[in-house]
């Protein structure tokens, strides 16, 4: 019914669903500016890796723009170019790219004299050169890295400026000149500010996500023990959702950077599972989602309490996951009291056996993000 219910809204077919949680699919009936308030308000916080992105960014730029002009540069605006192409989201990443770029255009800029000095005016040569030199550099510079692409655009911007006004095999050190003050802009940016990227946000993250979907597992667990339904008890986790929302989205943004990061060369074994992590916030939204709406009855008193320890012992390994200790957690969750499944009316029974199952699900998940020595103790009825 979700994937149907998304599926619909996604092509317009249909604003409400009926018997859907209006909480799962908010952003449906939004309008534009409130889902950009909510995607640009979601970030306003030094811990989101797209704030740091954007702050090293623009402080990269504006300090590429004033020292090209301060130093009234020639073509000063490669050095802009050069800090957006070659930044990258760490320092050492940055310093790789910066290295490899920097070779790159050696070997471009000595080509790049030759090719001027051999030439000389002779623009008919350049002409017939940029075309296929455009081919080359766009196609083997994406895939061969830094030094390819700066290289063989390098022999690109040589081409095409000896079209337009006679050059001289100096372009070629301007460029250098250059791009180069750029790369050390971004390098400074990338040593100053955020240099170790998303690993150190995505820990941060993920331990605020934990303790933002902790209160939620207790309130869901509360709606529906006690036979509660959606039309009368939506607003009291109404906070809790949009908390863990909120440090949803910015942990996504986290790990998502990261993957695009290269891995640090001596990575401890068995260490915690950012997208186990991840899982675990997902399930909780999806039975904060669906579990208190399903209709039914109060729980009797052995299972209401069951309920509640299991709850307390789930909600209390969280906390505890959220400082990922290097011994991992365990989640000791009891059994179902026997024969109780054969005293509450039939509607009950898979709302009850529904929680158990989403409970055992958060333990699994949660002991797979944290890591080595973590582990589930007790089993299903």
């Amino acid at each position: 019914m979700t994937v149907s219910a998304a599926v619909s809204l996604a092509t317009g077919r249909r604003r409400s669903m009926p018997g859907l949680p209006l909480e799962q699919f908010w952003y449906a009936g939004a309008s534009t500016p409130r889902l950009w308030w909510v995607r640009i308000a979601g970030h306003l916080t030094p811990r989101s890796v797209v704030f740091q992105n954007a702050v090293r960014t623009a402080t990269g730029l504006a300090l590429a723009r004033l020292v090209a002009g301060s130093l009234d540069l020639s073509h000063g605006f490669w050095v802009l170019l050069g800090m957006l192409t070659l930044g990258r989201t760490t320092a050492g990443a940055t310093w790789s790219a910066v290295r490899s770029a920097t070779a790159g255009k050696l070997v471009g800029s000595l080509a790049a004299g030759a090719l001027l000095v051999s030439a000389g005016d002779m623009t008919e040569v350049y002409a017939a050169l940029l075309v296929p030199t455009m081919l080359v550099a766009f196609w083997v510079g994406p895939v061969g890295g830094p030094a390819w692409g700066q290289g063989l655009f390098t022999l690109v911007v040589s081409t095409a400026f000896a079209q337009i006004a006679p050059v001289t095999w100096q372009l070629a050190e301007a460029r250098i000149v250059d791009v180069l003050t750029g790369s050390v802009i971004g390098l400074v940016c990338g040593v100053l500010a955020w240099p170790a990227g998303a690993r150190g946000e995505m820990r941060r993250s993920a331990a605020a996500l934990f303790h933002a979907t902790a209160p939620l597992i207790r309130v869901t667990v509360d709606r529906a023990a006690t036979g509660h339904s959606a039309p009368t008890t939506r607003a009291d986790a109404a906070a809790a959702l949009r908390r863990t929302r909120r440090y949803w989205r910015i942990a996504h943004a986290s790990y998502a950077q990261l993957r695009t990061e290269p891995p640090p060369r001596h990575a401890p074994e068995g260490g915690p599972d950012w997208l186990a992590a991840l899982n675990f916030s997902s399930r909780v939204l999806v039975g904060a989602y669906w579990l208190p709406w399903s209709q039914g009855t109060a729980w009797p008193s052995d299972a209401a309490s069951w309920a509640w320890e299991a709850t307390d012992e789930v909600v209390a390994s969280t906390l505890r996951a959220a400082q990922f200790p290097a011994d991992g957690v365990t989640v000791r969750l009891a059994p179902l009291p026997p024969g109780v499944l054969t005293r509450i009316p039939a509607p009950s029974v898979s709302h009850l056996v529904d929680v158990e199952v989403w409970l055992h699900a958060l333990a699994s998940d949660l002991t797979t993000a944290v890591g080595a020595g973590s582990r589930v103790e007790g089993g299903f009825w």
